[in-house]
């Protein structure tokens, strides 16, 4: 019980190289998928996928002890970290530099999966995709996406892509014509790409604003639905 409450912090996480998911339907996925479980917790559900594991029974109040969540739903499962090594350029792959909000970018890797996007890269000051916040705004769809933490000047001093980098006054990205692969940047949530990693931008695209000038920006989850289905739409 211990080590699970641990598990709710990076520095933990770390040493450790494991990290927890709930809920029925992601843990099902994480069995299905790469994942390597260390521990099974239910209160009594049964679990598709979870045969060849040793699935512990656990009583809901020592559930809501150790979870992370208001309303646990009774399924809790620890697994090792997937190791990803082999990252190759293929199709579009998706760049977060500095995204700090753990909703942001469970919704990123989510849409990631729904787009097809295989390969999210982010910069080492993004947030842990293994954070629980990120996992619950997953849906299950880390097990589908390969995510990578990279120091961005060195990957994209070594693409060989169009990198393009999505800001306030770029083109209009209904306008663009795209190629059929590429590098898509995202920015901060506050402060948008870094200058370093701008000057790095082959391209610099938008999203065009059609209502009042009030709105500063779009949420960067928003925005990044906008710009891989204009991707993806062509």
């Amino acid at each position: 019980m211990k080590l699970i409450k641990n598990l709710q912090q990076k520095k933990y996480r770390n040493e450790n190289g494991l990290f927890v998911m709930e809920g029925k339907k992601a843990v099902e996925e994480l069995l299905e998928s790469g994942f390597k479980a260390y521990k099974i917790f239910t209160t009594g559900q049964e679990l598709q996928g979870s045969k060849a594991f040793e699935v512990e029974p656990i009583s809901m109040k020592e559930l809501k002890q150790i979870s992370s969540l208001k309303n646990p739903n009774g399924v809790m499962g620890v697994f090792h970290k997937k190791i990803t090594t082999d990252l190759k350029v293929d199709g579009w792959t998706v760049v977060l530099d500095g995204v700090q909000d753990p909703g942001n970018l469970g919704t990123i890797i989510r849409l990631c999966d729904w787009f097809g996007i295989e390969n999210l890269i982010c910069s080492k000051e993004t947030v842990d995709c293994y954070n629980p916040k990120v996992l619950q705004a997953t849906m299950g769809s880390i097990a589908r996406v390969n995510i990578f933490y990279k120091d961005l000047t060195n990957f994209l001093n070594a693409t060989k892509v169009p990198v393009y980098g999505t800001f306030m006054e770029g083109e209009n990205i209904h306008k663009t014509k795209l190629p059929e692969n590429g590098i898509l940047i995202l920015g901060n949530e506050g402060n948008g790409i870094s200058d370093t990693v701008r000057k790095l931008c082959d391209y610099e695209v938008s999203i065009p604003q059609f209502g009042k000038k009030t709105t500063e920006s779009l949420n960067v989850a928003t925005a990044t639905a906008i710009f891989l289905n204009e991707i993806k739409r062509k």
